[in-house]
């Protein structure tokens, strides 16, 4: 894509390149500055340097994030370079954002557990060759403190209180802590130490991106262009997709267990998941999104497509295949999947008791709610009682909801 161009040739391909960065955007801020840069870097030959941040809080990445990568993905198929930074150092404080207290501050085991499996997901959706990985550390743990003060220094508290999150908790009088403040300081000074040209986030990064190219201008580099991307909705269908929440779909779930969450998902969302995590045309996704409506088109089958199209990105259109055939025989057909873990148990157990055993529920607790909401079976029958004992043979299938199963087998 590098190459001279005539200037009509060379402004079609920037206005070409402008189309595809913006499809799907929430916030491009400027996009003259972008047009600006896309010009530059096509006349030098000179790929922009594309960043994306992401701390090491948690060892998964999932599709919320996918949304984000596959915009970068999209920006090296155009042939720029993808700066992957991973915040080992900031991810030991921990982002502020919507957050109503102080993060647990993780340990540098933690931040480095986490941060190997990032390096490893992120090529599930990136090109390695136009990806370079940065830790923040590098720069930022040896920061003397007259530099700090000079980086502290081009922010004010009162625009730090602009923020909801900080501004809430200081009405509520809830406590703030100093090292809070730093976290968007340090962000930005991740763009100046990379010297970033464009930076990605999603819409709950706003605040920390704007401040980026406002430290980038105190350092006397040309700001970054800032893209937002929309919040992904979890599998509940009403918050964020996050895995403290549970309701994440996890970018090395297995082929079965990708599909089978894709199926739980509430209806109204299919055709955003199909815009934001998939490759389907936009013109495909209108004409299913006009059958829908019309009722031309099931919404199980929409959903099918759907599971298959995510199962295929991150695996193969062989496995998700597999998946959707065992899916279908399971759920379609009320046939048991062929292969289950297999547990060894007593015979007098009550049924809480064989949930806790077969890892299927967290706790007597939460086996009792399980039953509780009718979502237990044991040799096909459904469990009504807690504590009533029920009588089972050998390799009977414990099954809670849709998609769980346990071969239980008599211990002797």
């Amino acid at each position: 894509m590098m190459f001279p161009m005539k200037d009509d040739a060379l402004e079609r391909e920037v206005q070409r390149q402008l189309e595809i960065i913006k499809e799907g955007t929430v916030l491009l801020e400027e996009e003259g500055e972008l047009l600006q840069k896309l010009r530059r870097s096509l006349k030098e030959k000179k790929p922009l340097r594309v960043k994306l941040g992401a701390d090491p809080s948690a060892p998964d990445l999932h599709l919320g994030h996918a949304v984000v990568l596959r915009k970068l993905r999209q920006f090296q198929d155009l042939g720029h370079k993808v700066l992957f930074l991973i915040g080992d150092f900031t991810g030991r404080i921990g982002d502020p954002t919507e957050r109503s207290e102080t993060r647990r501050q993780l340990s540098e085991e933690e931040v480095q557990a986490n941060a190997r499996t990032y390096e490893r997901q992120v090529f599930r959706i990136l090109d390695p060759e136009r990806t370079e990985i940065h830790f923040n550390s590098r720069w930022l743990a040896p920061l003397t403190f007259a530099e700090l003060v000079e980086l502290a220094s081009t922010v004010t508290v009162a625009r730090l209180l602009e923020r909801d999150d900080f501004a809430k908790r200081f009405r509520e009088g809830r406590p703030i802590s100093l090292h809070e403040f730093f976290y968007p300081l340090m962000q930005g000074y991740d763009s100046v130490a990379l010297k970033a040209d464009v930076e990605l986030g999603g819409t709950d990064q706003t605040f920390n991106l704007m401040t980026a190219r406002q430290i980038q201008r105190h350092y006397g580099q040309e700001p970054e262009v800032i893209i937002t991307l929309p919040l992904l909705e979890g599998l509940d269908g009403v918050q964020k997709m996050s895995k403290s929440l549970g309701n994440y779909v996890a970018l090395e779930d297995p082929p079965d267990e990708m599909y089978g969450k894709i199926m739980s998902l509430p209806d109204h969302l299919m055709i955003r998941y199909f815009r934001l995590v998939t490759a389907v045309p936009k013109e495909e996704v209108d004409r299913l999104e006009k059958g829908l409506r019309e009722g031309t088109l099931h919404p199980r089958d929409v959903k099918s497509r759907l599971a298959f199209e995510v199962v295929s990105l991150y695996h193969s259109p062989e496995e998700a295949a597999k998946a959707q055939d065992r899916f279908d025989r399971v759920f379609r057909h009320h046939d048991l999947p062929e292969e289950m873990p297999e547990v060894e148990a007593e015979a007098d157990l009550s049924p809480v008791e064989l949930l806790v055993l077969a890892g299927l529920a967290a706790s007597r607790k939460d086996a009792r709610r399980l039953i509780q909401q009718r979502g237990v079976r044991l040799g096909g029958r459904l469990v009504e009682d807690p504590q009533a004992l029920v009588e089972w043979k050998d390799g009977d299938v414990l099954q809670v909801g849709r998609r769980r199963f346990v071969r239980l087998r008599r211990r002797p």
